[in-house]
């Protein structure tokens, strides 16, 4: 059965990457959350997508640059909630027993991996109790070999589109250099489709993730493919769709 993935928690439905966010993913019955990290020059392990704070903070600036002070000042847009720490987040998701955890590490705006980031981040994960339910994800092969080193009883997960696949040299090129490193080959739908019989051939479907779906059509289309993982916007729609379709598949199965 397709695992679904709440993306940046539920990101449709609450401000993404906020506590409230997560606190109301957990009730919706997600398989796993995604969300994103960033270290500050102050040291601190940052729950935020964007490398600059302008889309989801009521400031500007480099994440990287953010103080304590400063972080506890800012707003994120639409709540009154400062940006959470990496701790601050664990605290929350790590209280649903089943949950699994896939955790992007993210580089700096100048697109360069944070120095000693991923064995930070896995050290967390093992503090909270939930290293062995989570995945360390990257787009960068070099941030995932990193992982593998510091923490490599840590499951992880690469992410590609079109346009990271181009630079790496094409898909055919990129899935060989993940092969072995990975669990999870997450693949942007627009790319999934076109490359469909490539990733088939080369990936089990099991250690496949479709993203970022959020519409109907394309969520039931992968969900009927039997693709492994799903991440989602909107992870309620998605949930509904597969328990529907499991619920149809049990009805024929009694015919």
């Amino acid at each position: 059965m397709t695992k679904i993935i709440g993306h940046r928690g539920a990101r449709n439905l609450w401000p993404e990457n906020s506590l409230t966010g997560f606190r109301n993913a957990l009730r919706l019955g997600v398989d796993a959350i995604e969300f994103d990290v960033h270290l500050t020059d102050s040291g601190e392990l940052l729950v935020i997508h964007d490398a600059a704070l302008d889309r989801t903070v009521h400031a500007t600036g480099p994440v990287r640059r953010l103080s304590p002070a400063g972080r506890l000042a800012t707003r994120l847009r639409d709540t009154d909630e400062s940006i959470p720490t990496l701790s601050d987040v664990l605290g929350i998701l790590a209280a649903r027993d089943g949950l699994h955890l896939h955790v992007e590490i993210k580089s700096d705006e100048t697109g360069t991996p944070y120095p000693g980031i991923a064995a930070r981040v896995a050290a967390e994960l093992r503090r909270f109790g939930v290293d062995h339910r989570s995945h360390l994800t990257s787009f960068d092969i070099s941030v995932l070999e990193e992982c593998r080193l510091h923490a490599p009883h840590v499951a992880r997960l690469v992410s590609v589109n079109a346009d990271w696949a181009a630079r790496q040299g094409g898909l055919s090129a990129f899935l060989p250099a993940a092969d072995g490193l990975v669990d999870i080959v997450a693949i942007h739908h627009e790319l999934m489709a076109d490359q469909w019989e490539l990733i088939r051939s080369s990936v089990p479907m099991e250690r496949l993730c479709v993203w970022t779906l959020n519409e109907e059509a394309g969520i039931r289309r992968w969900l009927e493919r039997g693709i492994g993982h799903l991440t989602s916007d909107s992870p309620d729609l998605a949930l509904g769709f597969r328990d529907a379709e499991v619920a149809s598949v049990r009805l024929e199965e009694k015919l």
